[in-house]
C-alpha cells in the first residue's frame, strides 16, 4: 500500500477472505442444490448444507469477535494515550461522550486535526465516517486488521 487514506485503509486476509470464505460459500450454494437435485438423499444434503452454514458462521464470527474486540480495546486505550499526550489530562469524561466509531476514525488524524474534529464530534456529534472524510492529512494505522 502506498499511501493510506479513506479509500484504501480497509484490510483483507487473502486466504480467509478470497479462499475460504467462498470456498464454504460454493459448498453450501451446492449443498441446496443437491437438497432438490437429489431427492434420495435429501438428508443427507440438508445435513451438510446445515454443517458447512455453521462452520461458515464459526469460522466468520470467531475471527471477527477475537480480533476486532481485542483491536477495539486497543484502539480505545490509543485515544486514552494520546488525549493526555494532547491535553495534560484524564480523557474519562470526554470518552464517555463519544462512540466507538468516532474513537476509531480519529486515530487516522494528526495531533492539530484531532483536536478540530475532537471538538466537532464532541459538539456536533459527527459520524466516524464523517470524521473519516474530513481528515485533510491522513494519518497511517498499518496494524489494524
Amino acid at each position: 500500500m502506498k499511501q493510506q487514506n479513506y479509500n484504501n485503509h480497509r484490510k483483507f486476509y487473502p486466504p480467509h477472505h478470497f479462499i475460504y470464505l467462498p470456498l464454504l460459500i460454493l459448498l453450501e450454494i451446492f449443498g441446496i442444490y443437491k437438497i432438490w437435485d437429489d431427492p434420495g438423499n435429501q438428508l443427507t444434503w440438508i445435513l451438510f448444507s446445515i454443517v458447512i452454514f455453521l462452520l461458515f458462521y464459526l469460522a466468520f464470527m470467531t475471527r471477527q469477535h477475537y480480533a476486532l474486540g481485542l483491536q477495539n480495546r486497543m484502539v480505545i486505550l490509543e485515544f486514552q494515550q494520546r488525549y493526555f499526550e494532547i491535553f495534560n489530562k484524564r480523557s474519562d469524561e470526554t470518552i464517555e461522550k463519544l462512540r466507538f466509531d468516532q474513537i476509531a476514525a480519529l486515530r487516522f488524524t494528526y495531533d492539530d486535526e484531532f483536536k478540530e474534529l475532537l471538538y466537532r464530534a464532541l459538539h456536533e456529534n459527527i459520524s466516524g465516517d464523517e470524521i473519516k472524510r474530513s481528515i485533510k492529512k491522513w494519518r497511517a494505522d498499518r496494524l489494524r486488521i
